[in-house]
């Protein structure tokens, strides 16, 4: 077993992403073997059940049915999640679109869903990087997910989100479109990517935002720009110059490979001809205010009118249709 080589732990940050991967997999074993355990036990209770013809038993038999139905449709969503970086943490990325004031707040409302959304997974949440509009807002803002199979739940809520409402901004109260933009990438480790240091330009620049007063005194954010494919990356999450370079470095490690994937999927899809809508240009939901409540997704044309639920983090119902569909 490889925990046990004596020079296991001579590369510790190997050595607790090996741990971390045991531990994912025992914890995805006992699910299982919780599920069997109380498929047997409900059967015993069906037993009961029928000898003593209690309505009060059949009841509680039909909740706990309820409830194990609950546990397996759980786990069955991770048997969709088996492509390479599943399993991995997520960096999400939401832009606000053209419109000013409106698609500012859309990206502010956006960013606030998927953070509701990570807590109800009960995952970690970091805000790596966050410029502000003038009058509120968010421009852009880069977030840290880290939990089990993060990447893999939220791969598929990248591209362009819609917001028709009636403008609170808008004096004559008229209805208004705006747009946000949502890229999810794996995190993926620098080293795993091969990076010239002399295609790094790397600034530093002093921290605002969610760091409050302690990082705007010094100059600890980082900015990294890649200069053979001009991405940038910025960092202000950490108190340290050095921590957040680290993180930066991280992404965009994410955002090359990412790039450097759809490359090749480009020229595969030109040999092939096979003809792809951008991913940035595809329109993947609308969420409707006015002149009716309707959040409708356009890839599976799964719909609901439950729409503040779904603006408080409720995204599963969303998230495992469009896994189920992709398969």
């Amino acid at each position: 077993m490889q925990t046990e080589n004596f020079d296991f732990w001579k590369n510790q940050e190997e050595a607790k992403n090996v741990q971390k991967e045991i531990s994912d997999l025992e914890k995805e074993i006992k699910n299982w073997s919780d599920i069997e355990t109380e498929t047997q036990n409900l059967a015993e209770f069906a037993d009961l059940a029928e000898k003593e013809n209690d309505e009060g038993i059949l009841n509680e038999m039909a909740e706990k049915l309820r409830t194990l139905e609950s546990k397996f449709d759980k786990l069955e969503i991770q048997t969709f999640l088996s492509e390479k970086y599943d399993k991995n943490n997520a960096l999400l990325t939401i832009s606000s679109g053209v419109g000013g004031r409106d698609s500012q707040d859309w990206a502010s409302m956006l960013f606030r869903m998927y953070n509701r959304y990570c807590e109800s997974k009960e995952w970690e949440i970091t805000i790596l990087h966050e410029s502000l509009g003038e009058e509120g807002g968010i421009k852009s803002a880069t977030i840290e997910v880290r939990g089990s199979y993060a990447y893999g739940y939220l791969k598929n809520e990248a591209g362009v989100h819609r917001l028709v409402r009636i403008s609170p901004f808008s004096p004559t109260k008229q209805r208004h479109t705006s747009f946000a933009a949502l890229e999810v990438l794996p995190e993926i480790e620098a080293k795993d990517v091969e990076m010239k240091t002399e295609d790094l330009k790397i600034d530093t620049f002093r921290s605002s935002g969610p760091g409050g007063q302690n990082v705007n005194k010094r100059e600890t954010a980082i900015r990294i720009t890649h200069l053979p494919t001009g991405i940038v990356v910025a960092v202000q999450s950490e108190r340290s110059q050095q921590q957040n370079r680290e993180k930066a470095m991280q992404l965009l490690a994410s955002k090359v490979h990412s790039l450097q994937l759809k490359k090749e999927e480009t020229e595969l899809a030109k040999s092939k001809k096979i003809t792809k809508s951008a991913e940035w240009g595809a329109q993947i939901r609308s969420y409707v205010f006015h002149p009716y409540q309707m959040v409708k997704d356009h890839r599976t044309n799964y719909e609901t009118s439950q729409i503040e639920k779904v603006m408080d983090g409720d995204l599963e119902e969303f998230i495992e249709a469009e896994l189920k569909f992709t398969k």
